[in-house]
């Protein structure tokens, strides 16, 4: 029978998962947990050493996590949009990258399927300036850096890989480095549309629902490369894990008792196994009936306008140094 694996494209998930399967911290993967703007933000730095037991490329990993990124908080929006903005910043003075040096972004995905259609709303949203300075440099004003932007789709719509694409057009074009905005799978509800990932070790689109694609990274690009992702997808497997752990808690602060035979008396022995156990178990249900489902909240489609507003705004705060009003109001509705 085959080995469960979970579906995730989160560092953060990986390396907790290294660390419970070893059994305490594992060498050449570093934690760091800060909080800025009321919105966590956990820096995970894996080295190669590590990288085959977390199963992510060696690099450095920030993930900003808020439940507000599912409300409609504008003021929230904004303020986890800053911190956004803060660490992208980091991330390009991490590369050494000058503050004129020039931009592709790539909105990956399918914009007709909602969850998926976070890269190509991002780019509706940018300020690109690549053609002006082209065009007309005598009228681009100071605090602005050459950005260009495209949404290359997917290969089933394409029948072209997205990798080689961008990497022709990195060719053609010759941007200085290279910013990838993407939706992820995750293997936790609590992190699904509550969390953001930022990356310099590159992304293979998805990798997360086990339909790797060519990688997109400093070693296939040549430029440095940034990937920022939202988790907005999960596998019903995972979902139906977490269902019964929630009941399973539930019922225990109920009773007041935590032990074996309680737990046996719940759910038999099955009450006896362990967090990846049962998920093992449930995989093995669904997936042969085909019942394992990639799937998404109801609210898909306000999670991702919402989102989109947020990380195009921190995309033209970090790369413009001085980006338009109109900027703001993304945050209105």
């Amino acid at each position: 029978m085959e080995k469960w694996s979970p579906r995730t494209d989160l560092a953060i998930e990986s390396a907790l998962i290294a660390e419970q399967q070893n059994g305490g911290k594992v060498e050449g993967i570093t934690i760091k947990e800060e909080e800025k703007e009321e919105t966590k933000v956990t820096t995970v730095e894996i080295s190669e050493e590590a990288e085959r037991i977390t199963g992510r490329k060696a690099g450095h990993y920030v993930t900003i996590e808020s439940t507000d990124l599912r409300g409609s908080d504008s003021s929230r929006h904004a303020a986890i949009s800053r911190v956004v903005a803060e660490e992208i910043r980091l991330f390009i003075e991490g590369a050494g990258l000058s503050k004129d040096a020039s931009c592709l972004i790539a909105g990956l995905g399918n914009d007709l399927i909602t969850p998926d259609s976070l890269g190509p709303r991002v780019t509706d949203r940018l300020i690109v300036t690549n053609h002006l300075f082209k065009l007309h440099p005598e009228h681009v004003q100071t605090g602005y850096r050459p950005v260009s932007a495209i949404s290359p789709g997917v290969m089933g719509m394409t029948g072209i890989e997205t990798g080689d694409i961008l990497l022709g057009l990195i060719e053609r074009e010759k941007p200085d480095f290279l910013i990838v905005i993407d939706a992820l799978a995750s293997r936790s509800i609590e992190r699904l549309n509550a969390t953001i990932q930022m990356t310099d070790a590159g992304i293979q689109p998805g990798a997360g629902i086990g339909n790797r694609r060519k990688e997109i990274s400093r070693h296939t690009a040549g430029i440095p490369v940034i990937a920022i992702g939202i988790p907005t997808v999960i596998d019903a497997s995972t979902v139906t894990r977490d269902a019964v752990e929630m009941v399973m808690k539930h019922l225990q602060e109920k009773s007041g008792r935590e032990d074996d035979s309680w737990k046996r008396s719940f759910l038999g022995n099955i009450g006896l196994l362990d967090e990846n156990e049962k998920h093992q178990l449930i995989n093995d249900v669904l997936t042969p009936a085909g019942l394992n489902m990639i799937v998404t909240p109801k609210e898909a489609d306000l999670f991702i306008h919402g989102a989109a507003a947020i990380v195009s705004s921190a995309l033209n705060e970090a790369l413009h140094d001085r980006p338009p009003e109109e900027t703001r109001s993304f945050f209105a509705g």
